[in-house]
């Protein structure tokens, strides 16, 4: 695969002024680029599952918008991928994007390429990431969903050279039965999975939950909030072994119980791209099985749905060597995750409308006495869609999370590529972002994207956060800009 480690070198030596000449142009012809192929490609080239199935994107993806589902397509996965026939089951998608941060310097920040710069590829276009996709039926009962993805810009090695990454992205493969009749629709299945929460049909969780795209650690370290929940900050991510059962009745009631543990041994197949020893990549381990349960209650009526839910999962992690990327056995620290979430959408051609909703409550009780006082999170999330005529859209979302204070857990914020450059004043994890998008998609296997990233609270404070710099708040803010392309 071809690098880009060294793409930014001749635009750096370039003006402000000069670089938004070289980019502009740039940008163009990569949007340009990616329109022609949507374009060439639409009538032969679509996803898996619309070959599979015989349906438009619209008819899985609530306004074309991938991967927010539509009662149909909630149907689809949680009876095993299998409606439809069996037919060429590999497909892509490749993603292009260029992030702006509104201050990408700080004078604490050390990383191996320079003294001061946060992000290398601010400002630059880049080729972000590229997926493989395995999926469809494989049986009348079975089939599944296998993502395998390749990150450009995954770490920098000493000499500040960024190194790509290939691994096993969202898997999900599942045996399910519906049992049909005039009064009763049952729907039972198993799921075998690598991720908490890929499993799961409503946008409100996190794993699927938006946004549906974000810069990544070369562009920004600021995509998201610092300090989030296990349940949705993707620490078992691609990591682990999850095994679980789940009935749906009657498209009101819906639960599921999993539990995971560390795809290791026979499941070491769900872990690719993660091993002992990566410090990088490493392969996190939990302590015995982390139980995982999902209740959901259910309603359609007309053009619209509502779902209300509680999800739960409880998991005990060993710390990692920083140094080593090996895990140190021996005590470890437990967290307890429940919470409520909510989803309703109205599908009525030409109008698109969905929200979502998440609260969680997060227990912490770390028996390695590294943490002095780390016993709770509770994080907050809402977003609302607006899509027309299944071309162009815009939502908005509020995320964020208050906690207690911890002299040792919070007051360091790392960067992408694990180099301290921010220490709380506070030692508090509370942080608030807002993040409005909008978009376009001029066919049904492609999406082009502005969003921004609105930060008024970060580790605590709105301003002077950080002890070692008065770097505020809002100097974490970035602008998102992305093509997004399925084939």
């Amino acid at each position: 695969m071809k690098q880009y480690s060294n793409y930014a070198a001749p635009v750096e030596m370039c003006s402000n002024t000069d670089k938004r000449r070289l980019l502009f142009p740039h940008l163009c012809l990569l949007v340009f680029a990616f329109l022609y192929l949507g374009i060439a490609g639409h009538s032969q080239a679509v996803p898996t599952f619309a070959r599979q199935t015989g349906q438009s994107c619209v008819a899985c993806h609530a306004g074309g918008q991938f991967p927010e589902l539509t009662p149909y397509g909630r149907i689809f996965k949680l009876t095993g991928y299998t409606i439809g026939s069996q037919g060429n089951p590999f497909s892509g998608m490749l993603v292009s994007d260029l992030t702006r941060n509104r201050n990408n310097v700080d004078a604490n920040y050390v990383s191996p390429a320079t003294s001061s710069t946060i992000a290398s590829q601010n400002n630059i276009p880049i080729v972000d990431f590229g997926s493989v996709f395995i999926a469809g039926k494989l049986t009348d009962n079975m089939g599944g969903f296998v993502q395998i993805t390749y990150s450009v810009y995954d770490h920098q090695d000493n000499s500040g050279n960024w190194r790509g990454h290939l691994g096993l992205d969202n898997t999900d493969l599942r045996y399910a039965n519906r049992f049909l009749n005039s009064t009763n629709d049952l729907i039972l299945g198993v799921t075998v999975h690598n991720s908490p929460g890929v499993q799961d049909v409503w946008n409100s969780t996190a794993t699927w939950g938006y946004p549906y795209a974000s810069s990544n650690g070369g562009a920004s370290a600021f995509a998201g909030l610092p300090i989030t929940t296990k349940l949705e900050d993707g620490t078992l991510a691609s990591q682990a072994a999850g095994v679980g059962g789940y009935a749906y009745w009657n498209k009101t009631v819906y639960l599921e119980l999993t539990g995971y543990q560390t795809a290791t041994g026979f499941w070491k197949f769900l872990s690719q791209g993660y091993k002992l020893g990566d410090q990088n990549n490493p392969l996190i381990y939990s302590q015995g099985v982390s139980p995982y349960m999902r209740l959901a209650f259910t309603h359609e009526w007309k053009d619209q749905s509502l779902m209300l839910g509680w999800v739960g999962m409880n998991t005990n992690l060993y710390q990692m060597s920083a140094d080593t990327g090996l895990p140190q056995f021996g005590p470890v620290t437990h967290y307890q995750d429940q919470g409520v979430d909510a989803q309703y959408q109205y599908l009525l051609d030409p109008h698109t409308v969905t929200a979502h909703f998440r609260y969680i409550r997060e227990n912490i009780n770390d028996d390695t006495n590294t943490n002095s006082n780390s016993n709770y999170l509770n994080s907050l999330y809402a977003k609302v869609t607006y899509i027309y005529r299944n071309q162009y859209g815009a939502d908005v979302a509020y995320k964020s999370v208050k906690g207690s204070t911890d002299n040792n857990a919070y007051n360091t914020s790392l960067s992408p590529a694990g180099y301290s450059y921010a220490s709380s004043a506070l030692s508090s994890p509370s942080s608030t972002l807002w993040t409005p998008e909008i978009f376009w998609l001029p066919v049904q296997n492609m999406r082009i994207g502005l969003q921004y990233n609105l930060f008024t609270e970060y580790l605590g404070a709105s301003t002077h956060y950080d002890v070692n710099s008065s770097r505020n708040a809002s100097d974490n803010n970035s602008a998102f800009l992305y093509a997004w392309f399925a084939f």
